[in-house]
């Protein structure tokens, strides 16, 4: 995909340092000026580019903003975000018997999800352009994160839900925040088809992962990995597994990655495999990769209990699946029950996650049934939503209670104690 190859020829149009190219055909448009979503030549989906990367010596502080050498800004509107866990899962590594399993926990930011990443830099983006209300499609988690961040920077927010398919936890959270929410007679694809066209009629800034500046946010999910895991185990994961929906993570990681050789910090050996896992009942990027097409065909029904992932066209797939293809990764699909059965693993080991979160686990295993992961391989899991997102998903996969006597004795006898 050479049209996505990292240039860094600094243009006239550049604001410190800073410019929007198109990967399609390399226009090259003023970052700050105006509002841009897409290329203006021939509507080709769009990279944040800098004049100058840094190396990992230029990196200090902590969360999402230690990484401002990286990013538009010094500084965003933050709660603060990023600087989640890597954690052991001994029983799982074990299970699925690779060389090493981490676990990276999305769900710990501050409104539950990897959302905040790109929230934090797409609402700075925002105040930049002096735009007033700010709007996004969302299966949930976009929401929450929109509503949160654009109350803690003041400004007026509207989300589009898909009627009825969204978890309760995630319309509480945009609700109590503030946000407007319009529920949309239709699926994710059908709100992000509206709130494009709201966004293009200038009615509302979009905040959704098409927005290359979120993006930037999200790939301090990968310096991080890449950091934690280097300080931890003394080298680079060998692959990334990551559940995928609007495919934005995967785009932002393979950035990531592009950024870091390029920059010097790492080497190409250095870069880890893209896996991503979609929910069998909606998987366009899976079928992509699999039947070697530069392009997903949209879904129009999908359906799947991993509601975060419940997308039938995936709008950065353009930037995605070059990603997975050119980090020697690939795309595998999974079934319902594989989820929730991996959510109940995580939780065991005391990771409590969404169903769409735990796609990745249910993905390396089933890989590695297949013999395309191997052994030897040191392996980093995204869990990418909070436990608490989908309570009645949790409790689904959960025990049910048991009704006991209200005395010590009831309860021993009970127990057969």
């Amino acid at each position: 995909m050479a049209h996505l190859e990292l240039t860094q020829e600094e243009p006239d149009c550049a604001d410190d340092g800073v410019w929007l190219q198109c990967i399609e055909c390399g226009e090259t448009l003023a970052p700050f000026d105006e509002v841009h979503y897409t290329c203006d030549a021939c509507d080709g989906l769009l990279e944040v580019r800098y004049a100058d990367l840094p190396t990992w010596d230029d990196f200090s502080g902590r969360g999402v903003w230690r990484y401002s050498a990286a990013l538009p800004f010094a500084e965003g509107v933050s709660l603060p975000e990023g600087d989640t866990q890597l954690h052991d899962v001994p029983r799982l590594e074990e299970e699925v018997g690779v060389s090493r399993l981490r676990v990276k926990h999305e769900g710990m930011n501050p409104t539950g999800s990897f959302k905040d990443r790109g929230m934090t830099v797409g609402v700075r983006t925002a105040k930049e352009l002096g735009v007033g209300k700010l709007a996004c499609a969302s299966t949930g988690n976009t929401s929450a994160a929109l509503a949160a961040y654009g109350g803690r920077g003041g400004m007026e927010t509207l989300v589009l839900l898909p009627q009825g398919k969204v978890a309760a936890g995630k319309v509480a959270q945009a609700s109590l925040h503030g946000a407007r929410i319009l529920e949309v007679d239709g699926n994710f694809d059908t709100c992000l088809d509206i709130v494009q066209d709201l966004a293009h009629r200038g009615v509302v800034y979009l905040l959704n992962s098409l927005n290359p500046f979120r993006l930037e946010g999200q790939k301090t999910i990968g310096l991080e990995i890449m950091e934690q895991f280097r300080d931890e185990e003394g080298e680079y994961p060998d692959r990334i597994i990551l559940p995928v929906g609007n495919a934005g993570n995967t785009a932002a990681l393979y950035k990531c990655f592009r950024e870091l050789e390029a920059s010097g910090a790492i080497t190409g050996d250095d870069i880890p495999a893209l896996t991503g896992v979609q929910a069998a009942g909606s998987a366009p990027m899976v079928e992509a990769i699999q039947e070697g097409r530069e392009e997903t065909r949209r879904w129009e029904s999908v359906e799947t209990k991993a509601t975060a992932i419940r997308i039938g066209n995936p709008v950065n797939a353009p930037k995605a699946l070059p990603g997975i293809r050119q980090t020697g990764g690939t795309a595998v699909a999974v079934e319902d029950d594989e989820i929730m059965d991996a959510q109940r693993s995580l939780a065991e080991e005391g990771v409590g996650v969404e169903p769409a979160s735990a796609a990745s686990i249910a993905g390396l295993r089933k890989l590695r049934r297949q013999g395309v992961i191997d052994d030897s391989e040191q392996v980093v899991c995204l869990t990418t939503g909070h436990l608490l997102k989908d309570p009645d998903a949790a409790v689904e996969a959960g025990r049910d209670p048991e009704a006991v006597p209200g005395t010590t004795e009831g309860v021993l006898d009970y127990l057969g104690e």
